[in-house]
C-alpha cells in the first residue's frame, strides 16, 4: 500500500470544524492528501482549532470547484454512500474496501469521496465511482458525524498496513514464560493444603472447591512469576497458622 497515493476527497462540505475534524482524523491514521471540492467555508478558524496537529494538511488541502477536477487524474474511485441505489453497485464494508484501496494504491492514485452532511453523495456523484463504501451501523441510529467516518475508513487502512508488525496475539508480548502443567500442579496442592489449614476447605467434604479454583486459574493463565508469588503468599499463611497453632499450645 502507498499511502501517498490516497486521498479523501470531501464534497461541498458545510461546517469548517468538520474539516479540521477530518484531517485531524487523518493524520492519525497516516494520510495527509485532502481535497476540499467546494467548501461552504474555508480557510476558517474552526477547522484549524479542530485540526489540533494536524493544520498542516489543513494549508496543503488542495481545493476544486467540481468532482471531476478533484478526481480527474485518479484511476480508482471509491464513494461513500449509507442509502441503497436503484441500479445494485459494488458495495462493501470498511474492511473489505481498504483491501481493495491497499491494492490499487502501489500503482494508482486512489480517491476515497466523502459526501454533505446532511445528503452524502449525489447518484451522479457516485455514479463516477468504482465501489461504494458503507459503513454498517446499528438501524436505531445510524448518523455518523463526517469525521467518525473518515476516521473508520482510516483506520482500516491503518490496520491493512501495519498488519504484518503486530503480534498474533498478547502472548507474544509477555515478559515471563508462562507456567508448566508441572509447576501448576504443585501450587493446586499447595493451595489445597493451605485453605485445609486455615480450615476454609474441608476435606471430609471438600465440594467442588478446587475444581472451581482450576477452572478459575486455568482461566487467567498464569505466568511463572505470577505462580512464585502466589506460592510466596500460600507460604507465609501456612507460617502464620503454624505460628497461631503455636500460641495455643504454649497458653
Amino acid at each position: 500500500m502507498n499511502l501517498d497515493n490516497i486521498r479523501i476527497v470531501l464534497v461541498n462540505t458545510t461546517h469548517p470544524g468538520n474539516i479540521g475534524g477530518v484531517a485531524r482524523a487523518m493524520k492519525n491514521m497516516g494520510l495527509s492528501r485532502l481535497y476540499l471540492v467546494a467548501p461552504e467555508k474555508f480557510p476558517d478558524e474552526q477547522a484549524v482549532w479542530r485540526a489540533a496537529a494536524a493544520g498542516d494538511l489543513l494549508e496543503r488541502a488542495v481545493i476544486t470547484a467540481s468532482v471531476e477536477e478533484a478526481i480527474g487524474d485518479c484511476q480508482f474511485v471509491v464513494g461513500t454512500s449509507a442509502r441503497e441505489r436503484r441500479i445494485p453497485w459494488p458495495l462493501l464494508d470498511p474492511r473489505q474496501c481498504a483491501a481493495r484501496i491497499g491494492e490499487s494504491s502501489g500503482r494508482e492514485q486512489v480517491a476515497i469521496m466523502f459526501g454533505r452532511e446532511d445528503r452524502g453523495l449525489t447518484n451522479e456523484e457516485l455514479q463516477l465511482c468504482n465501489l461504494h463504501l458503507h459503513i454498517p451501523t446499528a438501524d436505531a441510529y445510524s448518523s455518523l458525524n463526517l469525521a467518525m467516518a473518515v476516521q473508520i475508513v482510516c483506520y482500516e487502512l491503518r490496520m491493512l498496513l501495519v498488519a504484518d508488525k503486530l503480534p498474533v496475539s498478547e502472548d507474544e508480548q509477555w515478559d515471563t514464560p508462562f507456567c508448566t502443567v508441572a509447576n501448576l500442579e504443585r501450587f493446586y496442592v499447595h493451595l489445597e493444603q493451605t485453605l485445609t489449614a486455615i480450615e476454609f476447605l474441608d476435606p471430609a467434604a471438600p465440594r467442588q472447591l478446587m475444581a472451581r479454583l482450576r477452572r478459575l486459574y486455568g482461566r487467567v493463565r498464569l505466568d511463572e512469576m505470577e505462580l512464585n508469588i502466589l506460592r510466596g503468599i500460600l507460604t507465609e499463611t501456612q507460617k502464620w497458622v503454624e505460628l497461631g497453632r503455636r500460641g495455643e499450645k504454649a497458653e
